[in-house]
Formats: C-alpha cells, sequence, structure tokens
C-alpha cells in the first residue's frame, strides 16, 4: 500500500489499516506516521478527491435563511437619512436588521473596539456594511437591498499616503501613536560614515484570495443560545465577538471549524463580521442563517495586507558594511485599528531581517485612509520590514561596486558560537545560522558562476537582460503580544487504544493538524492511524489563540504532548502496581508496551487499565516561556527563537515590454528538526510563490472614490502554475536544530519562506540595473509589474 495515502478501510472483507498496523508482541517494526516521517495530509487525499467538507458544504438545515450585508456606497460620509421599507416590503425577505437590533455591542473588533458591524451615522470604506437583508434565497436578499434609499453627504476620502498624511495633519493625530526603536547613536553614525545613501521604497498590500471564501453559519439552540460554524482561524474571537453582539456570556456561543479553504491571516479577525451578522439573524428569528460571500464582495469588504512606504538614510564604509541607519516606515491601517498596532511593530521588528545593524533607528506611524481595515497577513509586516532592508543592501552594492551577496554577508549577525548581535530592540541574536546557510546555498545554487554567466548574456544580449541574487531570511517565532503565546489540548484514549485529538489549532490547509496527531502518535509510540483528528470547537477547549504568528506547531503540539503525556504516566503507574516492576522498566515500543520482560499491545494495557477505573482522558497546556516585551522602552525578547533561510532567484526581463520571467529557484530553509518534511516542503514552495505573487503582480488599486477595482480575478493576478519557475529546487537544511525548547526540536515553517521571495524582487532590480548598463540605480516599487519595470527600464536608461 501507497505509504502517502490515507484510507480509512479497504475493499469489502478487507481489515482497516488501523487492523494491519495494530501489531503483536515481538513485532520490531516503527510505527506509521510518527514525527519526523514524511507523511501525507490528512486530509490530502480528500482535497483532490472533492470529498473534503468545508463550512459550506454542510447540507443546511430546513429554513435556513441566507444573509447578504449591504455594502456602502461611499468612502467617506455622513448619513444623513436611510430609508429601508422597501427592502423589508420585498419578496422573499424576512428580516432586516441594522445596528438598532443589536442587542448587545455594535462592534466585532479584535482589539479597539473600533470595528463597528453595522455603520452608524458614518461610513469610512466602500463595502463597509449598512444593514443586513436575510431572506429565503440569496438572489432575493440581494434584489431587495439595492430597494434601499440612503442619503450621504460627502466628507473628504483620504486613499493613498500623501492623502493619509494631509488627512492625519487635518485631524491632528495618526489612526494609532507612532511608535520607535532606537539602537546606539544613530545620528552620530551617520554623521562619521565615509559613505551615505538615502531612498524610498513604496510596498503594496496584497489580497489574502484564500480558495474558500468568508463563510458562517449559525443555527439557534434553545435558551438563546447559538451554535455557529465559522471559516476562521481564532474560534474563540469569533465565539467573544458573537457573545458580545448578542449580549451573552461566552458560554452561550459555540464556534466550530473543521478545515479552511485557505486563511493566510485574512480570517483571524475579519470572520467575527459574518459570524455575528449571521447569528444575530438566527436568534431573532429562530431560523438556521448562512452569511456567505462571493468573491467580488469578499475582496471589496475584507482586510488586505499593508500597504507600507519606507524611507531609509545608511551610512557604510568601502567594504559595504553598514555603520548606521534610519528607517521611516509609513504603515497604511485603513479605516480601523484592527491589528494594526502589531503589525507595524513586527514590521519594526524586522526592519534588521539578518543584517547586524550596530546603530539603528525605527520610526514608525501608522496611517488612517479610507478604505477597508487592513489585516494579518502570512508574515503579519514582517516582509513588509524586510523589503527595506535588502532594498538597502542593494543599493548600497550598486554604491560600492561590489557584489550584492558580498554585502549582505559582511552585514549578517554573527553565526553560533560567535559574538552576539543586539537587535534594535535590544534582544540578543545567539542562533544564528544564516551565514551557515547562506555558504551551503551559495555553492549548491553555483551563484558565483551563474552571477558572471549573467554578466556575459547581458553584454551579448541587446533586448532580454537577465538578474541574479541571493537573499536570506531571519525571521522572529512567537506572537509578540505575550499573552497570545498559549495553547491547549483534549486528549481521550478510549479502551480499544483509539485516541480522539482535539486542540485549540484551526486547519487552514497547512498540515498543522497531521502533525499534531504525528506528535500525539509519537507519545503513545502507535501508527498515526489511531490517533483521530477531529473539529476546533470552542465547546472542547476555551480561550484559544489564533491559528497565526507560524505558532500552530509549536503551542498545539506542546498541549497535546503533555495532555497524551499525562495519561502516558498513568498506563505507566498502573502498570508499575499491576505486574510489580519498576516504572523505569516500562517501555512504549511500536504499538505494544513492554513490561519487565513482558509484551503487552497497546490496545490491551489501556482496556486493562480501563477495567483498574484509571482516567485515560486529560487535558493540556502550554506557554511558551521566557519572552517579553516592554514597549515603552521598545525593548525586550519578544521572539522565543529565529527561523532562517535563503534563496537565490534567476529572472529574465524583455527590456521593449517589462515582461519577465523566473526562471530558476534555489531555496535552502532551516525547520529545525522536522516535524514532517513533506509538507514542510509544500509549505516552503507555497509560501515563497505567494510571497513572489505579492512583490510582482498582485496589485490592489483604489479609484479616487476609494473604490476598490481589482475585486476579482479578471482584474487581480495571482501566481498560476505558469509562473512556478520551471527550475525550482528546495531543500531542507540537513544541520537544523532548534536550540530552544520547542516539540522536538522543530521549528515553525507558516510564515518565513514567505520572506525569500524578495530575492525574485532584488533579482528584478539586478536586471533592470543591467538594462541601463550598470550606471543608474532603479526606482521600483512593489509589486514589480510589467509597466512599472518597463518604467524603470526607461528611466535608468534615460539616466544613463
Amino acid at each position: 500500500m501507497d505509504e502517502t495515502r490515507i484510507q480509512d478501510r479497504g475493499p469489502a472483507g478487507e481489515p482497516t489499516i488501523a487492523e494491519l498496523h495494530e501489531g503483536a508482541p515481538g513485532d520490531k517494526r516503527p510505527i506509521r506516521g510518527g514525527v519526523r516521517q514524511r507523511h501525507a495530509h490528512d486530509s490530502g487525499f480528500k482535497h483532490v478527491t472533492g470529498s473534503a467538507r468545508y463550512t459550506d458544504d454542510e447540507p443546511d438545515l430546513p429554513g435556513t435563511l441566507q444573509v447578504y450585508l449591504a455594502p456602502s456606497e461611499r468612502a467617506h460620509a455622513r448619513i444623513r437619512a436611510m430609508d429601508l421599507s422597501a427592502v423589508r416590503a420585498a419578496p422573499g425577505v424576512v428580516l432586516v436588521l441594522t445596528a438598532e437590533d443589536i442587542p448587545g455591542q455594535n462592534d466585532y473588533s479584535p482589539v479597539f473596539g473600533d470595528d463597528p458591524i453595522f455603520a452608524e451615522g458614518h461610513v469610512f470604506f466602500v463595502g463597509q456594511p449598512l444593514f443586513a437583508v436575510a431572506a429565503e434565497t440569496i438572489d432575493a436578499a440581494r434584489r431587495a437591498a439595492r430597494l434601499a434609499k440612503i442619503d450621504y453627504e460627502d466628507l473628504p476620502a483620504a486613499i493613498g499616503f500623501d492623502a493619509a498624511l494631509n488627512f492625519a495633519d487635518e485631524v491632528g493625530k495618526d489612526l494609532l501613536p507612532p511608535h520607535t526603536m532606537r539602537l546606539g547613536d544613530v545620528d552620530a553614525a551617520l554623521e562619521t560614515a565615509s559613505r551615505t545613501v538615502s531612498g524610498r521604497i513604496e510596498v503594496g498590500g496584497q489580497d489574502h484570495f484564500y480558495l474558500e471564501g468568508q463563510i458562517a453559519v449559525a443555527h439557534p439552540l434553545e435558551d438563546g443560545d447559538v451554535f455557529v460554524r465559522s471559516s476562521t482561524q481564532h474560534p474563540s474571537e469569533v465565539q467573544h465577538n458573537v457573545a458580545k453582539m448578542l449580549g451573552v456570556p461566552d458560554h452561550a456561543v459555540t464556534v466550530e471549524l473543521r478545515r479552511m479553504g485557505g486563511g493566510f491571516g485574512g480570517k483571524e479577525s475579519q470572520p467575527a463580521l459574518f459570524a455575528a451578522a449571521a447569528a444575530l439573524v438566527a436568534v431573532k428569528t429562530g431560523r438556521p442563517a448562512k452569511c456567505r460571500l462571493d468573491r467580488d464582495d469578499d475582496m471589496i469588504m475584507t482586510g488586505k495586507r499593508h500597504e507600507v512606504r519606507i524611507d531609509y538614510r545608511a551610512g557604510f564604509d568601502a567594504a559595504g558594511r553598514l555603520q548606521g541607519v534610519a528607517f521611516d516606515q509609513f504603515v497604511r491601517c485603513g479605516y480601523s485599528s484592527d491589528l494594526s498596532a502589531a503589525i507595524a511593530d513586527r514590521a519594526m521588528f524586522h526592519a534588521d531581517n539578518a543584517y547586524d545593524l550596530k546603530a539603528a533607528c525605527i520610526h514608525s506611524r501608522r496611517l488612517q485612509t479610507h478604505t477597508v481595515s487592513n489585516t494579518a497577513f502570512r508574515g503579519f509586516g514582517g516582509p513588509q520590514g524586510m523589503v527595506g532592508i535588502e532594498r538597502l543592501m542593494d543599493r548600497i552594492a550598486f554604491e560600492t561596486g561590489l557584489d550584492p551577496l558580498d554585502v549582505r554577508k559582511a552585514n549578517l549577525y554573527a553565526g553560533i558560537g560567535g559574538e552576539p548581535g543586539v537587535t534594535p530592540y535590544g534582544m540578543k541574536v545567539e542562533d544564528s545560522v544564516a551565514g551557515e546557510i547562506i555558504e551551503v546555498l551559495e555553492v549548491s545554487s553555483d551563484y558565483r558562476a551563474r552571477r558572471e554567466a549573467v554578466k556575459a548574456f547581458n553584454v551579448r544580449s541587446p533586448i532580454l537582460k537577465k538578474g541574479l541574487a541571493l537573499t536570506p531570511v531571519k525571521f522572529g517565532i512567537s506572537f509578540t503580544t505575550s499573552h497570545l503565546n498559549q495553547a491547549g489540548a483534549l486528549v481521550h484514549v478510549y479502551k480499544d487504544g483509539s485516541v480522539h485529538l482535539n486542540h485549540g489549532g484551526t486547519e487552514m490547509g497547512q498540515g498543522l493538524f497531521v502533525k499534531v496527531a504525528q506528535v500525539v502518535a509519537e507519545e503513545f509510540q502507535i501508527d498515526i492511524d489511531k490517533v483521530k483528528i477531529t473539529a476546533t470547537t470552542t465547546a472542547k477547549v476555551p480561550n484559544t489563540s489564533a491559528t497565526a504568528a507560524s505558532s500552530g506547531s509549536d503551542l498545539n503540539g506542546m498541549a497535546a504532548q503533555a495532555a497524551a503525556r499525562t495519561i502516558k504516566t498513568r498506563l505507566i503507574d498502573y502498570a508499575a502496581e499491576r505486574y510489580h516492576v519498576p516504572k523505569d522498566q516500562i517501555v512504549f515500543e511500536a504499538n505494544r508496551v513492554r513490561i519487565g520482560n513482558e509484551e503487552k499491545r497497546f490496545s490491551d494495557l489501556v482496556g486493562e487499565a480501563y477495567l483498574a477505573r484509571v482516567s485515560l482522558s486529560s487535558t493540556g497546556f502550554y506557554a511558551t516561556p521566557d519572552i517579553h516585551y516592554d514597549r515603552e522602552s521598545a525593548s525586550g525578547k519578544p521572539f522565543y527563537y529565529f527561523a532562517y533561510g535563503a534563496a537565490c532567484s534567476e529572472v529574465v526581463i524583455d527590456t521593449l515590454t517589462g515582461e519577465y520571467k523566473l526562471t530558476r529557484v534555489d531555496i535552502l530553509h532551516d525547520v529545525g528538526k522536522s516535524l514532517n518534511p513533506a509538507i514542510d516542503l509544500g509549505q516552503i514552495e507555497g509560501g515563497f510563490i505567494q510571497g513572489f505573487g505579492w512583490l510582482t503582480m498582485e496589485e490592489l488599486w483604489w479609484d479616487d472614490k476609494g473604490r476598490l477595482k481589482t475585486h476579482a480575478p479578471s482584474t487581480y493576478k495571482i501566481p498560476t502554475a505558469n509562473d512556478r519557475p520551471d527550475d525550482m529546487r528546495i531543500a531542507i537544511w540537513d544541520k537544523g536544530e532548534n536550540r530552544a525548547e520547542t516539540i522536538y526540536r522543530s521549528k515553525a515553517v507558516g510564515e518565513p519562506p514567505f520572506m525569500l521571495a524578495i530575492s525574485a524582487f532584488s533579482a528584478l532590480t539586478d536586471a533592470v540595473i543591467a538594462a541601463g548598463e550598470g550606471r543608474a540605480f532603479p526606482h521600483l516599487d512593489a509589486p514589480a509589474t510589467p509597466e512599472r519595470v518597463l518604467r524603470a527600464v526607461e528611466e535608468v536608461r534615460a539616466r544613463s
């Protein structure tokens, strides 16, 4: 049987996999699906066959109402009047709800209380929900909503960076207070530096473009309680916000989901809006309710990656070593706070990337715009911060005439055993392996020879120009909001030896569930087929954190391990007493337990323990140790450890059209001791491709009235299979091992690979420089669309 295929039962008459792998005493076969094994995603077979059940695949209960959220048509306006009488009278309409109908708080925000479910008095972006229509069909709800008569008084709207800065001057403040991190005396370093440079880069936003859009289904229960199925990365937050909206305790709301069709951060804070609307309809009518967005509405109504403008000033020497750098980061937050404070902080935390800055000042302003509130996205601000320093590295290389890789290597934090560097927020970097990874990748990618080949190609090719770049990644792992670094799990062992696993993490395709199941299988030394993965629900594990910040396996894996070890200890205690054997002579092996000189099947020992009234169920809990951050002093240790990697990208551009092709990528990434190399390799590849899309083709564009014009696949381009390079070489660093005490010494892999794609952006810069015969450094913002690449080519040629 193919070891990568997951199958519950063979043809009629054949035993189950669990039965085949139960094992017999004396059988020394290792367990199937323990940690560090390549094991298929638990839903992989279901994904490709279409049998995986998502929220919208669950059959609607009889009488289910369809909910439509009517959007604002103005970016910034006062609502003078809103006549909904015709909406209420429309065919098929059962209920129309506004802010006045909310029994609790009209808010679904994650932190600051500034995200109304329905607009009250003012609207602040095109697409902001005004009211909800619940009807027998979604078509009836949409038709009815168009009958509303809204009287707006338009107000000035700030859309882009310059308008946002002007708006901040007019109102006398930014959306959120600014923040500054300092290391050393930057002014002195810049003044004494032998060479200085300054510049600016703007980095665009990005739509999450998950395959499954936002959706929530609510079922009314007795006593005013409600059950919600929500496609969310943060069930506990949805639970809390729905309860807050209804004016009931959290225990009156249960939120559940089995899987999402993608999340990437877009289902962290955003789903609470749609769950709240569905729950309100369900409670008001006593009927089930579904709120499901189509693609256009989803893109218009939900937050994006934050756009960032970065101004830099840097001093360096002839060898390209930085002596001091100042970054001014301007972050477009949208109309409300959402998670922008932590996201903007993370952009600051990663402004150094893998480089020892010596003297640095990083200043961040968080600007309000009259656009949808930007939110979490893979990397959580870190990618934007890294683009700034990598742009600076390319600029320094251009100014000194050095190879960009040599400039990068000259500025890296010292490796393990060297003198630790200190980040701009005062954390020592003691685990850096960036230098080692770069050295290995430099050889394996044949960087030096290819650099010479690229130069030779560019000399003889007047139209097509190639570029090559190798860039590192250092990414901090932990929620920078310290209290979020906790997780719970629930493990049941049934009397037949099968195991039920539940934890607070959510599965969005990244393979978290199978990794945690592997941890439990490893602890009990049983085949993974004996571990049942169950839906995430607030009814089993309470007060969970979002599955975000690359922490899913770290947190939930440790919590599940703790629960399994509690049960395992009880089994050992029972066996020691029952068989009069010292505890250290009781060893769990493949699907069996050795008790002194005797062996038993795992299931047999469990059955005995049940008859002896031993508890076979346990919760587990984990809190990340030794992390803290003091905002007043802008210092601390916000990360438990760093993940590292490097990528080498080669591109070719057409200087007549600006079109380009990513032709080859070499990646070497550190995942510590991988829990599942197959899953990790998939995350590395997917992260790179998504990052490549962000930096090169995924362009968000609003018109001057604040209307998002790129709101569908016809106008918003994401990477396809054709954009993946034909030559893509990905490897996990075989020397990787986490020095921090994480689950089996693994490292997070969800977000760090995303930033490997900065190498492709730097390679495009390199190719544009070649188009100008090396005489000018280009102005090239992200996304580097063909139009922007063409403008950059024309500019460097004009300046040459």
